[in-house]
């Protein structure tokens, strides 16, 4: 429901509805819609972190380390275009003020692996010593951020990825 072009609010009536079973039964299964939302992050948080130390893991030089973190944050929406609604808020707008601080936290650490690569390409010699990595982190997550605002906002038309290559090469020297 969440990856609608144009959805609205998502209520556990019409997610029972869509689902073809009754509310109780939803409630059976979670204590609140909070806690179906929770869920939801619970996933995107396990993900996105697994699918990052796996590159951090997997590539040792932090430019290139970077670029695959972008990509894959991008394609990552692209791929889940529901996710995204709730990676940029819009799905939590009238729901509990704790899963906005929730995503917050997530972004945050998303920022911090952003500048732990960004140390590493400097340390590597990749970055000049006085590069002011949480600066460069801070660009480069508010470009990811636009592009998840950008996709969900045109209806999920707009790809994340669209000329990803040239941009992450300009983000990223």
């Amino acid at each position: 429901m969440l990856q609608e072009p144009g959805a609205d609010r998502v209520t556990t009536a019409a997610l029972a509805a869509r689902l073809q079973v009754s509310e109780a039964a939803l409630y059976r299964h979670f204590a609140s819609k909070a806690q179906m939302f929770e869920g939801l992050i619970e996933f995107i948080e396990s993900t996105i972190f697994g699918l990052i130390n796996q590159i951090v893991s997997q590539e040792e030089d932090g430019l290139r380390q970077l670029r695959a973190i972008v990509s894959m944050l991008l394609g990552f929406a692209e791929r889940n275009p529901g996710m995204t609604r709730v990676l940029i808020g819009d799905a939590l707008v009238t729901e509990d003020g704790r899963l906005q601080d929730r995503i917050n936290q997530l972004v945050d650490r998303i920022e911090a692996s952003l500048r732990q690569s960004f140390r590493n390409a400097v340390t590597q010699g990749r970055l000049p010593h006085d590069t002011e990595v949480a600066v460069r982190a801070g660009i480069v997550l508010a470009f990811v951020l636009g592009r998840w605002l950008r996709f969900a906002k045109s209806g999920f038309r707009r790809t994340p990825t669209e000329s990803i290559d040239q941009q992450i090469a300009l983000l990223v020297v």
